[in-house]
């Protein structure tokens, strides 16, 4: 059972890879297929997380990882990514400049979690040694 889970995590994260890829990579043929968009941005914004959805359930998936790894990216991956999407957007004029404040917020956690994330990683595996 866990082992057809894991063929669903895979195939479900490649697939939305792959729908989440398209319109960052060529957003033309992406609204020639899907229609006009008037919010360019926001199409983006979805792929960038769907893309991090994406990989970490085939991080998931491949059941040789430890679950948090999958966790852990899917935290770092969306953070990196709306940082990203709030500083260019809002340096462009596209979106809000209060939006930097949320890139300083994603900022904040992403350091977090590089210093904490570690921290955590040795103590469990000390606590597993003893166990």
């Amino acid at each position: 059972m866990k082992l057809m889970v894991n063929k669903v995590l895979v195939a479900q994260g490649i697939y939305y890879s792959l729908t989440a890829l398209w319109p960052l990579v060529h957003i033309e043929s992406f609204m020639f297929i899907t229609g006009p968009k008037h919010d360019i941005w926001l199409v983006k914004t979805v792929g960038i997380l769907l893309l991090c959805s994406g990989i970490s359930f085939m991080i998931s998936g491949c059941g040789k990882n430890r679950p948090e790894n999958a966790i852990l990216f899917l935290a770092l991956s969306e953070a990196i990514g709306m940082t990203y999407v709030d500083t260019y957007y809002s340096l462009t004029d596209t979106i809000s400049s209060i939006y930097l404040a949320d890139a300083i917020a994603e900022i904040i956690l992403i350091m977090l979690i590089i210093i904490y994330y570690p921290h955590n990683l040795h103590s469990n595996d000390r606590e597993k040694k003893f166990r």
